[in-house]
């Protein structure tokens, strides 16, 4: 396969969005306008006439380019409209250009990495198959998430697909640990916007008995795949167990589906434990590090 390296100005949209449409691993991540809105600049590498494309979301520090993993951006790296195999993968990764000195990312699901200039790490996020009726999928939930369940149905919360944007920034604005800057909720503000234009995006709430919003969430979906995404909460929707009512909800609306869930991460154990209560599986994907950058700069990352 012939590669190329292509700026951004000159990639062509609409082949670059059908190639992740097409793609056996194509993600909601690596289209054009996710990666406009949520990479500072970025470049590709692109094999054939866009049978297979390489996303290269970079910035500059110091002088010195390097490749890194956006926010909000879990999984990128090669994706293919036929299956990549290892070679494939490798060819790709021999053709990032030297000028980007350090390459920091994390590949798709789909991809076994066995490429020796990289320091390679393990991540793991929870897959869930909708494509079971309802009542298979919660026969499989833990007690523990059953007996939350039932607590959140006591405390009187109501579960409503639909709610605003600036309703779920706000939530999230005012029950963040590190607060967010203004770019940064403008920049959600806009993934959001365009999320739900083109069909991507569907926005989830939990409203208290007294109608004040406690927990909210972003599902992007596309590839026969949803990502539950931008979740939030307040400590009433945490002591109603809001989001455990929230994700029931999203299960039940969309089994029987051809969907996996795909909850994002965690290598937290009590996030990770949240996630399997749903009966989510573990799926591994790599964390890769490539650097290039000379000795006496190595010493000071």
């Amino acid at each position: 396969m012939k590669i190329r390296y292509l700026k951004r100005k000159d990639i062509d949209t609409a082949k670059w969005d059908n190639c992740i449409a097409r793609s056996v691993n194509g993600i909601v991540y690596a289209f054009s306008w996710y990666l406009d809105i949520m990479a500072k600049r970025w470049d590709a590498l692109i094999g054939d006439d866009y049978r297979a494309v390489f996303p290269l979301t970079y910035n500059t520090k110091y002088g010195i380019r390097y490749v890194y993993q956006p926010s909000f951006t879990q999984q990128l790296g090669l994706f293919s409209t036929t299956r990549a195999n290892n070679a494939l993968l490798s060819a790709f990764l021999d053709a990032i250009p030297k000028h980007f000195r350090l390459i920091d990312i994390k590949l798709n699901t789909h991809l076994n990495v066995d490429y020796p200039p990289a320091n390679i790490i393990t991540r793991v996020t929870y897959h869930l198959d909708l494509t079971e009726p309802y009542d298979l999928l919660s026969s499989r939930y833990s007690k523990n998430h059953r007996r939350n369940l039932s607590k959140a149905a006591a405390s009187g919360i109501t579960v409503v697909k639909g709610i605003s944007t600036q309703e779920l920034l706000e939530l999230k604005k005012n029950n963040m640990v590190v607060p967010l800057r203004r770019k940064h909720l403008d920049i959600l503000n806009k993934l959001i916007n365009s999320s739900i234009d083109n069909g991507t995006g569907e926005l989830y709430g939990v409203y208290t008995a007294e109608n004040k919003l406690c927990a909210g969430a972003l599902f992007l979906c596309s590839n026969a795949k949803a990502i539950y995404l931008l979740a939030s909460i307040s400590d009433e929707g945490r002591n109603t167990r809001a989001m455990f009512a929230l994700l029931d909800n999203y299960i039940k609306s969309n089994s029987g589906s051809d969907i996996i869930l795909d909850f994002e991460g965690s290598n937290i154990e009590s996030v990770a434990r949240f996630y399997a209560g749903f009966g989510a599986s573990p799926c591994e994907y790599s964390h890769i590090v490539i650097n290039r950058l000379p000795w006496f700069i190595k010493l000071f990352r």
